[in-house]
């Protein structure tokens, strides 16, 4: 998970390295005194900036929820490994595309998840429910390559259609993906990936059995989102939405 190996500090509290500016930076506190403290605290993450090693614990903090993919790829021996990423998201639907981040081990060497699909270029993206949260956390504990996340925490399998990669049978709904391209941007690595099939749980359609029309029920589908990152990692459920 980018969250479990991400750069420590709680993402709620202010940095003491952190500037405040009342210059532009937004309306004066709501009882008109212009020496009340700055409305804002700005974070510089200009390259070399003190609060440049802030960034992730600032961003993950901030940008939520984000939506968790529990991603399965093929080890070397054939065994499966499963891992959970909420550096990600779908991005385009012509082709359909989803992307996510996998990031390097503390040695810099990269992560299983990375390594499989650079050697097969399949990955199969297992979205996360209420009811699969918990063997999704345990999936982020750190386990030598080759040993099997699925197999450590007895999650079931299923084949696929058109990769080689299976899917998890708890899962809502699965995403057979083929790698489009990774791009390195920085420290970043960042996986593409173009959706060949999508796998939906029955009852979360308004017409199974029928993908031409069918639809997601919004009422039926429990999934689950990362909020700040670090140790210990903080979730959302998904019950409360409104519309506008």
């Amino acid at each position: 998970d980018e969250g479990s190996t991400g750069r420590s500090g709680g993402a709620g509290s202010s940095p003491a390295s952190s500037s405040s500016s009342s210059q532009g930076s937004g309306p004066a506190s709501s009882s008109g005194n212009t020496t009340d403290k700055p409305a804002w605290t700005v974070f510089d993450f200009s390259a070399g900036s003190p609060h440049y090693d802030r960034a992730y614990s600032l961003l993950a903090g901030l940008v939520i929820p984000r939506p968790i993919a529990l991603i399965t790829t093929l080890n070397t021996d054939g065994s499966v490994n499963a891992a959970p990423f909420s550096f990600f998201n779908v991005l385009g639907d012509d082709p359909p595309i989803v992307a996510f981040a996998p990031s390097n081990r503390p040695d810099g060497t990269p992560k299983d998840t990375a390594l499989n699909i650079r050697r097969t270029q399949e990955f199969v993206v297992n979205l996360v429910d209420e009811a699969l949260t918990a063997a999704m956390d345990a999936c982020a504990q750190p386990l030598p390559y080759g040993r099997s996340e699925v197999a450590a925490t007895g999650l079931a399998t299923v084949p696929s259609q058109v990769v080689a990669v299976p899917r998890l049978a708890s899962a809502p709904a699965s995403l057979e993906c083929r790698e489009w391209g990774t791009l390195q941007i920085g420290d970043n690595r960042v996986v593409i990936g173009v959706v060949l099939r999508v796998h939906v749980r029955n009852e979360l359609l308004d017409s199974p059995g029928q993908p031409g029309t069918a639809r997601v029920v919004r009422d039926k589908y429990r999934a689950v989102g990362r909020t700040q990152g670090g140790s210990p990692g903080y979730y959302t459920r998904t019950r409360d939405q409104f519309s506008v």
